[in-house]
């Protein structure tokens, strides 16, 4: 019964990996580096036409694309984990707000700034203002989160989610943490402690290490 997870270290399979680390369920990487050319992408395209990273091949053979989905899903699939607020508690409602708020409004930047001329062609001038206002819009999102979240030990109270789990994986991408703790301090208070966490620390040193880790919070 073992998971088969499409991604590359620092990718958006981090957290997936990092929250199948948790559980304890068996998997295995295909490394697809997908930015890296259409070699890397073509590892992808039998499990997701989009050739994109992260993919889940589960142990009954469905694909799952999309890293929100796959996280909530594998909270709802291992609840012995406890990684998500069940459907009865109070948290639920943002923890859904959250998980969707993070691809939608921040992830998405990242397929526009990393390659820009998909927007404006080859014009090099429009290119440098695409990645300069994606950076910037990144952060505001970041500070919207900031301003409406709670957060106690983690971001929805004492319990940890896989919406660390993501929140701390995806701040650590540009405009880097330094800006994210600018604009998130309560947040980027939290993702240390998720850099810190004694189980995921050989995780972290394997797939996506970081600066940061030595300054974890406790």
């Amino acid at each position: 019964m073992t998971y088969t997870v499409y991604g590359a270290a620092g990718s958006g399979s981090v957290p997936v990996e990092a929250a199948l680390t948790l559980i304890g369920a068996p998997y295995t990487v295909v490394e697809a580096v997908t930015w890296e050319g259409d070699d890397e992408r073509d590892k992808v395209a039998p499990v997701n036409p989009m050739r994109q990273v992260p993919a889940l091949l589960t142990p009954d053979g469905e694909t799952i694309t999309e890293s929100a989905a796959i996280l909530i899903w594998l909270a709802e699939q291992h609840p012995e984990a406890a990684l998500a607020p069940e459907a009865c508690d109070p948290r639920r409602a943002q923890f859904l707000r959250w998980m969707t708020f993070v691809p939608a409004s921040i992830y998405s930047m990242f397929w526009v700034r990393n390659v820009p001329s998909r927007l404006v062609g080859e014009d090099a001038d429009a290119q440098a203002q695409i990645e300069a206002r994606t950076l910037d819009r990144i952060a505001e999102c970041w500070g919207m989160m900031e301003q409406q979240i709670e957060p106690g030990r983690y971001l929805l109270g004492d319990d940890l989610t896989v919406l660390d789990l993501y929140v701390a994986t995806v701040s650590r991408w540009r405009p880097r943490r330094a800006r994210f703790a600018e604009v998130a301090p309560r947040m980027h208070r939290v993702v240390q402690r998720v850099d810190g966490l004694p189980e995921l620390r050989t995780f972290w040193a394997d797939r996506f290490p970081f600066e940061d880790q030595a300054a974890a919070a406790t």
